[in-house]
């Protein structure tokens, strides 16, 4: 029951977070457009490239979609509404994260095309960088809750939300996450103008909405994650908690979605030698931060 209702929600959370993108890409609020485009790509015929990698190719959409899934799995929208309360949780959602790039590094080889290739590769190129802004800063919630589970950590929060104990991972965490997602203005994989989408590029029909149904899931994955480990997941006042965690997800999505948008691309270069450069550094600085304000708290 817990996985369905969790399912249900993420959908819909995926739902709007499309209606947002449209609305942030175009200045048009259109709540029934994901449909029409939905209904539109799966009326339309999908096109397979010349000579593709076909297992590649084929297995990229449902392995992006999958692994925005299995994140989402650990991450619980209240005290007893959770698919997996896993003794890991809080690293399993890192480790289901790396498919991600497991996924798109397919897209990009499997169709044989240019443009998808290079945005597969830069993806895989940047990927270590984000995923250290990933793990490390929940390494430090991680250990001001003492414990990996994620309802321990949202539970370790009710006092005070991590994004005001320790913001400079709070930072850190929501720039990678929106990395991860490769949302504007890191959307350096797809690149709309640049490499004409780039891994999405030689998908059409309903390869394509798959793709862009994962990438929605991915985004609201990726804000249910900065709500449970930085803004206190459920916790709040008269709202019942599935509320909060409802609320708070869409809020940092729409965050997410609003502000790259009046943001320039970066470049690939750029952002490796910001990340290894400032955040690496910045968020070991941020678990020092934590251990030292936790020995003398104690």
């Amino acid at each position: 029951m817990n996985a369905v209702l969790a399912i249900l929600m993420l959908l819909m959370g995926a739902y709007l977070v499309a209606v947002l993108e449209d609305w942030a890409s175009t200045g048009r609020l259109r709540l029934a457009g994901p449909i029409a485009s939905g209904l539109a790509l799966l009326g339309r015929e999908s096109i397979v490239p010349r000579q593709p990698d076909r297992i590649f190719f084929e297995a990229a959409p449902p392995l992006l979609l999958v692994a925005a899934l299995l994140a989402a799995a650990v991450l619980p929208l209240s005290s007893n509404l959770i698919v997996a309360d896993l003794a890991t949780g809080a690293l399993f959602v890192n480790a289901a994260l790396a498919y991600v790039m497991v996924a798109l590094l397919m897209a990009g080889w499997g169709p044989d095309g240019a443009y998808a290739m290079v945005g597969g590769f830069r993806f895989l190129g940047q990927l270590i960088a984000y995923s250290m802004l990933i793990v490390m800063p929940i390494t430090a919630v991680a250990m001001r809750a003492e414990s990996l589970f994620t309802t321990e950590v949202v539970e370790s929060q009710a006092a005070l939300p991590n994004a005001i104990y320790q913001p400079v991972g709070f930072v850190a965490f929501f720039v990678a996450a929106m990395a991860v997602a490769f949302l504007p203005p890191l959307d350096l994989p797809t690149a709309p103008g640049e490499l004409a989408s780039g891994v999405m590029a030689e998908y059409t029909g309903w390869r394509l909405a798959v793709m862009r149904l994962a990438r929605a899931v991915l985004v609201v994955t990726l804000a249910a994650a900065v709500s449970v480990f930085y803004l206190g997941g459920w916790l709040g006042p008269v709202l019942p908690p599935w509320a909060w965690s409802a609320l708070k997800t869409l809020l940092v999505a729409t965050t997410m979605l609003l502000a790259g948008s009046y943001m320039p691309r970066l470049r690939e270069t750029h952002v490796l030698e910001w990340g290894w450069k400032i955040g690496i550094p910045l968020a070991l600085l941020n678990i020092f931060y934590v251990g030292v304000l936790l020995l003398v708290v104690r």
